[in-house]
Parts: structure tokens; sequence; C-alpha cells
């Protein structure tokens, strides 16, 4: 391997006449360029830091209030500095307080407006409108959010213009809760809940909603630490397939077969990402590009992994990265990324995999199955790391993995979509993706890029960090510049490979018989997980958005009836269903629960059950469709339940008191667990001439050992795709099954429109 290239900067020998130093000229070049990207680096995260802190503040502002200020004063003849400076002769003492004067008139300027923008962007009568309508008001407000957001906003220019995530009151929060379970509750359960709700209502609630209100008002967001803390960084259960979660290549095209190739380019994009991520270059997600939304989750993106502890996990994330991590057969690479002081090319990148690719140097003892050890239970894992991998070699190999920019596999297994075996080809992707062989995915990096011996790939992403839509956003982009960075005819990255390029370099370890049997002990857990986990994904084909727009219904509202549908039509019975809806409009915002099996949901799928008319059926799919984005709304604008509830428990336990309400709300299981993967740079795919660069989406593992965790993802107008989990071990669930029922509820739901057209 080239590891030896060329290891130190200087050589020196010892001789009767003194010390003859020969110095390296080339390693000496490289630590020079090194450290001037570096110091390029800092400025302009120094620069980017005083750009967002006076957003929407800008130096033109500046020039132009500054001026402003001093001309008028000197038109007025006046003191500039206000009296700063009594003494007329030193001229140059009151330009200069003129100067910090206007400074302070700027500096108040863009406090007023910032404090604007928050009100302004606190309303949310917005999200009332009917679809395709819009109000006065709403006019007149998206227009004054345009007035006092400034020009050229960065990544985070508007953190310090979002509100604050507001505090439902307890009253409100007991009453959504009691509609939520009505229809899973027979009369006596029902009653009895009621009565828990209400004592909660009347003695505990309003002890802890004190300390909520608190909290709410120290901190930027009262419940996204509690949720990192307690639902991920705390849980002991393995992450692979419980917390963790995948995104999936393009369905229909295969820009080369590749591997290294398509690892070059892929590299190459996400590496671009990042360089825009640090310059803070990446426009903020904005809603009918004029309300932002928070870009606070971005920033643990790269460089950071999730660090085991024996009670709770740590996220350890490092400012800077010059290098990945790359495993392939049994071994483990570290793979710089920049070279001559630039960023390494595609074909430059393909090259250092075609490196390790070729390497036949065999895995180290223990070596092969070590990333095992993310996969299993929490623990053992931190245990292990704490006995064995605290020191020596074993550090400094651990160090470079997980101080990498990301992890990297070369999987040497084939997975594509095979559209003369579309069922076992997709499935067989999804569970690779979800877990592949239990110790080939590093599962505590913040995601694992994964590159087949085909040339497809896809991606495993660790949730503590971030929800799925903040990966999405990365995944984008990179299908996006495949085709744009593109191959030469026979299949390699564009470009010339280096001649003088570094090779990746070996890690090395020395991992005892102790440590071995932890690692297979680890490994028996995650198997028994993975071999347990049912995955069924699909592409529906037969219609899409556009058909179901021209219903006059929301596709998401569409979607999560015909799941209701699917679901009854499975068990038999309703169930607590979990649809994830963001909270991205406030300040560290993440997530918030759209609980979308109602009352009017449950009237509908029993009409379709029983000999209902079709008018009746579609009266009440408008019903339960019109309840379902009303609850989303609710729960998009601080309105939801779940969270609430969840604070209000982790309070409860600082005071150290028990409530039956909260406890047994918190123990409910979500036997079906859904969530729609957004579109968010539709600008970057042009689907009606290339519909084949359609992206499959991603998915999940089920949340409930006898439930279904369903992904959907809208591309375009004409295409849902969908992934489904379970598990064999339950005899309720069968995801083929339920996908099948999801394809006729979806068929037998836009039957009503077109009969109730027809009529027309």
């Amino acid at each position: 391997m080239a590891e030896a290239h060329q290891a130190v900067a200087f050589q020196f020998t010892v001789s009767p006449d003194g010390i003859d130093l020969h110095l390296c000229h080339e390693a000496l070049r490289q630590v020079y360029l090194s450290g001037l990207h570096s110091w390029k680096k800092r400025f302009v995260r120094f620069k980017n830091g005083v750009m967002t802190g006076v957003y929407p503040g800008s130096p033109a502002g500046f020039m132009v209030v500054v001026v402003s200020y001093m001309s008028y004063n000197k038109y007025k003849q006046l003191d500039p500095s206000l009296g700063l400076f009594i003494n007329d002769r030193h001229r140059l003492s009151r330009i200069v307080g003129g100067v910090l004067v206007g400074t302070s008139l700027w500096i108040t300027i863009i406090m007023i407006m910032r404090n604007v923008l928050k009100s302004l962007l606190s309303w949310h009568g917005w999200m009332q409108e009917r679809h395709g309508t819009v109000s006065w008001s709403s006019r007149l407000w998206l227009l004054l959010v345009r007035l006092f957001s400034g020009r050229k906003p960065m990544l985070y220019s508007f953190q310090n213009s979002l509100p604050r995530l507001p505090v439902p009151s307890v009253k409100d929060t007991c009453k959504r809760y009691l509609e939520s379970v009505r229809p899973l509750m027979d009369d006596e359960q029902y009653d009895r809940m009621k009565g828990l709700a209400k004592d909660f209502e009347k003695n505990l609630g309003p002890r802890v909603q004190w300390y909520l209100k608190l909290k709410s008002w120290w901190a930027s967001n009262y419940v996204s630490d509690w949720w990192e803390e307690y639902i991920y960084l705390r849980g002991r259960a393995p992450i692979m397939v419980n917390s963790n979660y995948y995104a999936m290549d393009f369905l229909y095209v295969f820009p080369t077969s590749i591997q290294a190739a398509r690892a070059g380019n892929t590299i190459h994009a996400i590496m671009l990402y990042r360089r825009k991520l640090d310059r803070a270059q990446i426009k903020p997600l904005m809603l009918q590009n004029t309300i932002p939304m928070c870009s606070s989750q971005y920033e643990y993106m790269f460089n950071t992994t999730r660090v085991p502890g024996v009670e709770t996990d740590t996220l350890q994330h490092m400012n800077e990265s010059k290098h990945i991590a790359v495993y392939h057969k049994g071994r483990f690479f570290k793979v710089w990324m920049f070279y001559d002081g630039r960023l390494l090319l595609p074909r430059e990148i393909e090259q250092q995999m075609e490196r390790i690719l070729a390497d036949q140097s065999e895995p180290l003892p223990g070596e092969e199955r070590l990333a095992a050890l993310t996969a299993g239970d929490r623990t053992p894992w931190a245990k292990a790391r704490e006995t064995f991998f605290s020191r020596g070699k074993n550090k400094q190999s651990l160090d470079a993995i997980e101080k990498a920019a990301f992890f990297v596999t070369l999987d040497d297994s084939e997975q594509l979509y095979d559209k003369d075996n579309p069922v076992q080809s997709l499935d067989s992707f999804a569970k690779s993706l979800l877990h592949g062989k239990c110790y080939d995915r590093w599962f505590d990096k913040s995601f694992n890029m994964i590159l087949f011996k085909n040339g497809t790939m896809g991606l495993n992403a660790e949730h503590s960090w971030a929800d799925a839509p903040i990966v999405g956003h990365l995944w984008e982009h990179v299908l996006s510049m495949d085709p744009k960075l593109g191959y030469t005819e026979d299949g390699h990255c564009c470009g010339k490979p280096h001649p003088n390029l570094p090779g990746p370099m070996r890690l090395q370890w020395d991992i005892p018989a102790e440590c071995q049997e932890v690692i297979q002990s680890s490994l028996t857990v995650a198997r028994a997980l993975a071999d347990d986990v049912d995955c069924h994904s699909f592409p529906f084909t037969q219609f899409g958005k556009g058909l179901i727009k021209k219903c006059r219904t929301s596709p998401d509202a569409f979607i999560q009836i015909a799941l209701q549908l699917a679901h009854y039509r499975d068990k038999g019975k309703f169930c607590l269903t979990y649809e994830a809806s963001m909270t991205r409009l406030f300040r560290e915002g993440r997530t918030e629960t759209v609980r979308s099996c109602t009352t009017e949901s449950c009237d509908f799928v029993r009409s379709m059950i029983r000999d209902e008319t079709r008018e009746e059926r579609l009266r009440l799919l408008k019903v339960a469709a019109e309840k379902h984005q009303n609850m989303y709304r609710l729960a998009m604008t601080g309105g939801g339940i779940d969270r609430h509830l969840f604070c209000m428990y982790v309070v409860s336990k600082y005071l150290g008191e028990d409530s039956p309400f909260l406890k047994e709300v918190l123990s409910e299981p979500w036997r079906l667990s859904t969530s729609q993967t957004p579109m968010q740079q539709l600008e970057l795919f042009d689907l009606v001439r290339h519909p084949e660069y359609a992206s499959s989406g991603g998915g999940f593992g089920p949340v409930a050992d006898d439930g279904y965790g369903v992904s959907y993802i809208i591309v375009g107008e004409n295409l849902i795709n969908f992934h489904i989990s379970s598990k064999f071990s339950s005899p309720e669930t069968d995801s083929h099954r339920f996908g099948a029922n999801i394809r006729q509820a979806m068929l037998d739901i836009l039957g009503l429109f077109q009969l109730d057209n027809k009529a027309k």
C-alpha cells in the first residue's frame, strides 16, 4: 500500500561534523497548503458568523446608515457625536464619535427589524387558508415578511428571528389527547382515561406546566434537548433498525456499473455539499419562498459520531475533518480528501477507491466484524470502548473513524431494482441499506455512504443528530450532481488519475480475544434483530399527486386515510397511528406527532367496509381529510400534544411525582408509524422530461414488535414510492400483505372521486 509514501517531512543524519538535515520540499509544501486551507476556512467561518449575527443587516446597509447619518448632521451643522466629543478642534474624534453613533443606530434598526420579523413569523393564520386561495390579510403579511427578511440570506441567517416553540395549555392538550384515543377505546376504557386526565389537569398538570413555561422562556426550545437525550441518546437497545434509517438510489437509472467510479462522483458531490455547508451557502428552506424554517440540524451533518456511554450516549462533533473512513472486505482505511491544498477530484477519489478494492491484504484478528459493536446493545459497546479502545493503536484507529467526515462502505454485494423481479430485488435492496451484514456499517457515524459492487448506492443515517428531511436535502444534492459530474464512455469518472497522490492508509488494530467475544455477542444480537425485519418496498405507479390534487384533496391526507383503510383490512382493527410532522417554523424545532387515526377517519373506513352509498363515503372522506389537514396544521404551529405530554412526563420524573395519566399515555405503542419524505429541491430535477431520475426515497424499521413502519415519498405528479417494514416474528403482520392492502385502498379511494365526477 502507499501509506509508506514519504512519511516524514525531513530526515537527518548525525556525523562528526554535526547534524545534516535533508528537508523534503514536497512534504513541507503540503504542510503549507494544508495550513493555508485551514486558515481560509477559519476566515470564512468568522465572516459568515458576522454576516449571520447582523442579519437582516448587511455591510451595504451599514454604509448607507452611517453615511446618511453623517451627511444629515453635516447638512444641519449638528454634532454627529451627540456631545461625546466637545472639543471642536479634534475633528477626527468627532468623526469617530459620529461613526460610533451611526453604528449604534444601525444596530438598533437591525434589532427592530429582527423583532418585528419574529413577531410576524409568530402568526400562522396563513396556514388556515384554503388551498389555492390567499386572503388579503395573508398577502399583506407575506409582503411584510419579505420586507423585513433582508436580501440574500445564508443558511443560518434567520435563526435569531425565528419564534420559540409555544407551550400549549394543559387543558387543550388533555382535550386533544382524549379526542385522539376515543376511536380506540370502548366506553369503559374512555371514561377511565377521562377521569385520569381530569385528575392530572387539576392537580399535577399546573405544577409541571409552570416548569415548562419557565424553560420555554429560558431555553431556545423547550422540547428539543430532552427529545434528543431521552428518546435517542439514553436508549440502550441497538440503534441499527430501531433508530437508524436509509435512503435509496435512483430506481430506473444506472449511471455506471463501476463501483469505484460511482464512489468517486458520489463522495466528491458530498464534499462539495459540505463546502457549501461550511460557508453557509446553502439556501435556507423557505415555505412559499418566503417563510423561513430552522436550519440548526445541519450543524452536525458532517464530522459527527454518536459515542456510546454506559447510561447515555453523547454526540461528538469536530469542527473540521479532512478525511473519510472506508470499509471493504473486513478492512478499514483512512482516505484523505485534500491534496495540493484542494479537494480531490472525482477521478482522483475513484483512484483511491480502486487502490482499496485492489488491496489483497487480510483483515487483522477481530477487525472484520468490529463494526458489529455499533449494531448491538449500547452498554456492552460502551464498556468495550473504554476497556479496549482508549489507548494505543486501537484508539488511534478508532479516532480515525469517529473523526472522519463520514463513513463509506464498499459493499461486496450487488443491489438494484430489477424490473423482471421487482419485489425481491427492492426488498433485498432495502434490507441491505437498513442493516447490511450487521458488521459492514459504522452505525454510530452521522451517515454511512454505501456503494455496491454493481455501482448502485444508498445511505444509512443515525437519527439522534437530525431528522430525515435534513439527510434528504443532502441526498437530493448527491443524486442531482451525479449526472452533472458525468462518466466517460467506459464508465469511469471524468478526468485523469493523479500521478503523485498518496494512497489510503490501512488502519491498524490489536483486538484481544476478550474483545472479540464482545464483538461476537453484539453480532449475535444484531443478526437476530436484522433477520426478523420484513421489508417491502414498491413504486406505486397507477397515479400520483397530480390526480389526487384534481380531486381537491391533500395528497398527504389522501395517503394517510388510505393507510387507515389498509390497516383495518389487514388486521380488522384500528390502532394508534404516528405521522411525523415538523416544527421547524420555530427555533431548534424538530418533529411533532400527527395522530392520524381519528374518529373521522374511522367513520370513513367503516363506511368502506359496510354497504354505504358512494355519496356518503365521499362525504365522510372529505370530512376525514379536512380533519387530518387541521391536525397537521396544529402540529406544525406548536399545537400538537405528544411533545407537550412527553415534556410534562420528564418534569414529573424530575419532581419525583408519579402520574398514572402520563405513565399510561407514554406507554401506548405506535402500531402504525408513518412518515412522508418530502422532496425539498424540486428545481434540481426535471421529472417531466426525465422521470427516470426519480429517487426511491427511504425507510426505517418497525417501531412496535407487532406493528408496521411505513415511509413514502411523493415523486413528481405520477409516482409514489412506499417502504414498509414489520417483524417476521409477529403473527399479526406481513409487509407484503400490507403493501397489497395499501395499493387496493389507494385505488378504492380514488374510485370514489372518479365515480363522483362521472355522476356530475
